[in-house]
């Protein structure tokens, strides 16, 4: 009787524990081969970007999200590239505020949020239609979102053009209206080197996520083309 009592009870919890244990310890085994797989897809593909060690650093968080797919890698390196512009952004208009900036500071600083600005917005409405995108129209919503992150980049560039040379002695060359008050000795140096290395990391990381893009517009233009 209690045999028949420890098998009927007994025996079938211990299998359906044997099963889940075995089922964990599987799972367990396979997400770090996955996670592996992630990653190196990440490497490589950022192997093809203009600054692949920026590009891994700010992804490779996101390898669980990303897994192997183009489509989540561009996502992923857009919304990346998107909450800097944006930090940065926050940034810019807090030092226009900063007491102590001569006249001529202040100009150039509002120039250079007005392009940010203008940046954070071409991202965003990439985002917004990266989330959209479809078969049927992708070639017409690619060509959309390359040109706004296109832009976007300009933006950016715009405001860094004037940084290059003697920039951190001050000798800022006047390249553009985003950078024409950070001529000559008129910018400290402390805050030129923080405008700068924040706004070229976020002009890197849009060059990043646009290279990510245009990889995944032409993987995906070649795989409807079979069909």
């Amino acid at each position: 009787m209690e045999g028949s009592f420890f098998s009927s009870h007994f025996l079938p919890a211990l299998l359906i524990f044997l099963s889940f244990t075995s089922y964990v310890n599987l799972s367990s085994a396979a997400r770090p081969a996955a996670d592996k797989a992630s990653t190196e897809f990440i490497r490589t593909s950022c192997g093809t970007t203009t600054y692949p060690r920026l590009c891994y650093t700010s992804l490779s968080a996101h390898a669980s999200v990303i897994q192997t797919s183009p489509k989540l890698l561009a996502d992923t390196a857009l919304a990346v590239t998107l909450s800097t512009a944006r930090s940065t952004s926050s940034l810019m208009s807090k030092m226009v505020q900063s007491h102590g900036l001569k006249p001529r500071e202040v100009a150039a600083m509002h120039d250079c949020v007005e392009e940010l600005s203008d940046s954070v917005d071409q991202l965003r409405r990439a985002m917004g239609e990266m989330t959209q995108i479809k078969g049927s129209n992708f070639g017409l919503m690619m060509d959309d979102i390359q040109t706004w992150v296109s832009a976007a980049l300009t933006d950016e560039d715009t405001c860094t053009d004037g940084f290059a040379g003697n920039a951190m002695n001050g000798n800022l060359k006047t390249t553009d209206t985003c950078t024409d008050g950070f001529a000559g000795n008129a910018m400290n140096g402390n805050l030129k080197t923080t405008v700068r290395a924040r706004v070229v990391n976020m002009a890197h990381m849009t060059s990043n996520a646009l290279g990510l893009i245009n990889s995944y517009a032409s993987f995906t233009i070649s795989q409807l083309r079979r069909f």
